[in-house]
């Protein structure tokens, strides 16, 4: 059995950046989860996430149709079950948002990728905690698009505890400044190890830095 499980949270802009700058850390950082958002849009979008994990050694267990903005990528070996997209709700003139989900080695893991609209964002949790309480074990992973103290992150703190508190700011890539990508977990989850992916590279890589912690697992 693991005792550890190594989750990443990575914004990667639709690869429109440099697309072997993230490779390149992600390759770096060895991670057994990558909880993905702004995967790919458009033509081949799919076909080119799945290329980037493989090249990677990770699998695109989730990805497209109901997960729009987030997708989850595991190492190729790990056991995975219960995959699935779900969709948040939709105003016209926002964009379209939704959870990806996957039990990974007994861990609920969530991708998300929260609105910039506050109202936007108060009632996508609702959905989103309705997730995390049907597991005993999750955890939550992604971009909030919230500092920590305001609403949205005061209400995850009720039911999740940050991970990555100490690991420092996560926005804009190349000077950051803002910690709005983040790993939480439930109670009996521990992490260890946290810290942003910075340097010249992730710096090209895209517009968010990735965030690591390793996951402890009882």
């Amino acid at each position: 059995m693991r005792s550890s499980l190594r989750v990443m949270t990575y914004n990667v802009r639709q690869l429109k950046d440099d697309r072997a700058a993230v490779l390149a850390v992600l390759r770096a950082a060895v991670p057994d989860v990558v909880a993905v958002q702004e995967p790919p849009r458009g033509p081949f979008a799919r076909t080119r996430l799945r290329r980037l994990a493989a090249d990677a050694g990770l699998d695109a267990v989730v990805v497209g149709s109901g997960a729009r903005t987030t997708a989850l990528l595991v190492r190729q070996g790990l056991r995975v079950t219960g995959t699935r997209a779900v969709r948040l709700s939709w105003r016209p003139g926002r964009t379209r948002r939704g959870l990806a989900v996957a039990d990974v080695a007994g861990v609920r893991v969530v991708s998300v990728h929260l609105s910039l609209d506050p109202a936007e964002r108060a009632r996508h949790l609702d959905r989103l905690l309705l997730v995390v309480r049907s597991g005993d074990a999750c955890v939550v992973a992604g971009d909030l698009n919230e500092k920590p103290g305001g609403p949205a992150r005061r209400r995850l703190g009720l039911h999740l505890h940050d991970l990555t508190g100490g690991a420092g700011p996560t926005y804009p890539a190349k000077a950051p400044v803002h910690r709005i990508d983040a790993v939480l977990a439930t109670s009996g989850l521990t992490g260890d190890g946290a810290h942003v992916v910075v340097g010249e590279t992730a710096a090209r890589a895209s517009d968010h830095c990735a965030v690591v912690v390793e996951l402890g697992l009882t």
